[in-house]
């Protein structure tokens, strides 16, 4: 059972699996609860450009694509807040042109590769120790940044504009807080692969909702299954030889279908 662990290659799975398994959920807690939860999809597609365009360049990918995806977080909140278009059209309009310009340049460099495949959906065998250390880096970065504007960033998920009554910089604040969830799509891509990030922030959050009682509570719960979910998915993609990012979202749903009758349940007794 523990042979798993005999490998450089799943250890570093797991390390950068848990660090993924905190963050994404946190995150994805504020975008639900604002109604944005196709913000983290959106990006997604923003970060196979962003990595197109590494391998297209010779760069990092994931350098590129958390580059790409700060870039576009930042744009699409300006174009929001400045009510030159509506949310979720500036959502639309980055999810199909980030995939039009994704395209173009997988064709400029000459197709689909095993490299681009595990950014796709995700590959334990693909995390190097390079990527270790980006991940934990950001990472704690960004669970920094969460904790001394944990307050603020509670404040304008509620209610917006009443933070803005109250003088908090409200638009700066939005820029941070999409500019970690662009960082967090980029990071877990290495793990759960781009086509399965925005279910990874989301779906944990979700099943959350169902028993949790607080804010508070749901980040708790959402974090603990995120972990199940994550830690669970890498074992049984290695023993079944199935794609990681496939098994962890798979896991995910069936804890979700879990707490909603759970919660259905607990409601009619």
């Amino acid at each position: 059972m523990f042979e798993i662990f005999h490998y450089s290659f799943m250890v570093r799975a797991f390390i950068a699996g848990g660090a993924i398994a905190l963050l994404a959920p946190m995150i994805g807690t504020f975008l639900v609860l604002r109604r944005l939860s196709l913000f983290a999809d959106s990006l997604a597609h923003v970060a196979l450009a962003g990595v197109a365009i590494g391998i297209l360049t010779g760069i990092y990918p994931v350098a590129t694509a958390v580059v790409t995806c700060i870039v576009a977080a930042v744009i699409i909140e300006k174009l929001r807040s400045d009510r030159k278009m509506y949310g979720d059209a500036a959502l639309s309009l980055f999810l199909s042109g980030s995939l039009a310009v994704a395209l173009v340049l997988i064709s400029l460099a000459h197709g689909f590769n095993v490299n681009l495949f595990s950014y796709l959906f995700g590959s334990i065998t693909a995390v190097e120790p390079t990527d270790i250390y980006i991940i934990l880096g950001l990472a704690a970065l960004v669970m920094l940044l969460i904790k001394l504007f944990y307050k603020e960033l509670f404040y304008i998920s509620f209610d917006e504009q009443a933070a803005k009554v109250s003088g908090l910089p409200v638009r700066q604040l939005n820029l941070l807080l999409m500019s970690l969830a662009a960082v967090t799509v980029a990071l877990s891509m290495r793990v759960v692969g781009i086509l399965m990030v925005g279910a990874l922030m989301v779906i944990p959050v979700l099943s959350a909702l169902q028993i949790a009682k607080s804010f508070r509570g749901t980040l708790v719960y959402s974090v603990c299954f995120s972990f199940i979910t994550v830690f669970a998915g890498l074992y049984f993609s290695y023993y079944l030889n199935i794609i990681a990012g496939g098994a962890i979202v798979l896991l995910a749903l069936a804890i979700f279908v879990f707490t909603l009758l759970f919660g259905n349940a607990r409601k009619m007794s």
